[in-house]
């Protein structure tokens, strides 16, 4: 009972990148160990799913190499269409009896065939409900196909992977160490990728929506390739600002803003359809991350959208991040796109 937890390494695997993250517990908290990206090209990831595994296997491996990683028990995460988060009310029973009855009562709310997905619950304590002998369940479920893929692509690269979560929980985990929320305070979390949006609405520090959406960065460079006939590689440099001979920067700010306002349209509907249905919780703050949420002007777009502050997430808000290792400049640089990571690297293998 006296033993440390056995250490782990977050592996947050997107569709544009792969980023990995190692902290060390201290007695004065976090601390950052290791932190590093490869990229991926477009097509590695879809909708979550692998469909290049050696592409994202030599880029788990050279980001193992080059940080001299040597923990090999691996925490990584999922989202997209094969990922179901539900709440549901069923009658007051003990995790046990859940345990055995979780199959049945999940099947009555997943969408996909019962035999086909990994299931996992947790009981929602203190719920308003519970005064009439029913209890909240968050109920996750995953098809087992998606997290086979997973698993066998860190075998490949001779890593256990000990934790699977799921993105929107990650930042939800990250937040907690490095923010305080008020008991009664409504924040949303959107980690806004290359081709998935995560959106997690906290009430009170607890999860009281979730939602994903297929959109994400790559909806800019798409619109940028299809209006000015250029490469994948040739948009990416556009949308970050880059010149190209022949092609008017106030044409590629126009195609940028509609594009902004597109996204920015979709996280408004979730957050006004969470709103429509819990009358009485309003959103007071939205917290950003991931590497879209850098795009140039998107978050000015996005904050006239939602009509409440809009803020940056740092994941390294509470962690301590030596200098003499880690570039001060650089990590407030790519933080947007180590939310996930630090998340999963918060977890251990025996957490539940």
């Amino acid at each position: 009972m006296f033993r440390k937890k056995k250490g782990t390494v977050g592996i947050d695997i997107g569709s544009s990148s792969v980023k990995l993250v190692e902290l060390k517990e201290t007695k004065k908290g976090y601390q950052l160990k290791n932190f590093g990206v490869a990229p991926l090209s477009s097509e590695a990831i879809v909708d979550g799913a692998i469909m290049d595994s050696g592409a994202i296997a030599d880029a788990i491996r050279s980001l193992i190499t080059n940080l001299k990683v040597k923990v090999k028990d691996v925490v990584t995460s999922v989202s997209g269409h094969s990922v179901i988060i539900k709440k549901i009310n069923l009658p007051i029973m003990t995790d046990d009896e859940l345990a055995e009855s979780i199959q049945w009562e999940a099947e009555q709310f997943i969408p996909f065939d019962i035999n086909d997905v990994n299931i996992d619950f947790q009981i929602m304590s203190g719920s308003a409900s519970e005064e009439q002998g029913q209890m909240e369940v968050l109920l996750v479920a995953v098809k087992k196909d998606m997290i086979n893929d997973y698993i066998t692509l860190f075998n490949q690269v001779n890593l256990n992977p000990v934790v699977v979560d799921v993105d929107s929980f990650s930042i939800e985990n990250m937040f907690e160490v490095n923010y305080q929320i008020e008991e009664d305070e409504v924040i949303a979390l959107v980690n806004i990728g290359a081709s998935i949006m995560n959106i997690n609405i906290l009430k009170g520090g607890v999860s009281a929506f979730t939602r994903d959406i297929s959109m994400g960065g790559n909806q800019f460079t798409e619109e940028i390739q299809k209006h000015f006939s250029v490469s994948y590689e040739d948009a990416e440099m556009l949308k970050v600002g880059g010149d190209i001979p022949g092609i008017k920067k106030q044409e590629v700010e126009i195609i940028m803003k509609n594009v902004a306002e597109g996204v920015a349209n979709e996280i408004q509907r979730s957050l006004n359809f969470f709103s429509a249905t819990s009358a009485t919780d309003q959103i007071t703050n939205v917290y950003v991350c991931g590497g879209s949420s850098k795009v140039k002007g998107f978050i000015d777009v996005l904050e006239d959208k939602v009509g409440v502050p809009i803020e940056f997430l740092n994941p390294f808000n509470n962690i301590l991040v030596n200098e003499r290792y880690f570039d001060p400049d650089y990590i407030k640089e790519i933080a947007p796109l180590a939310a996930v990571g630090v998340g999963l690297a918060l977890r251990r293998a025996r957490d539940k």
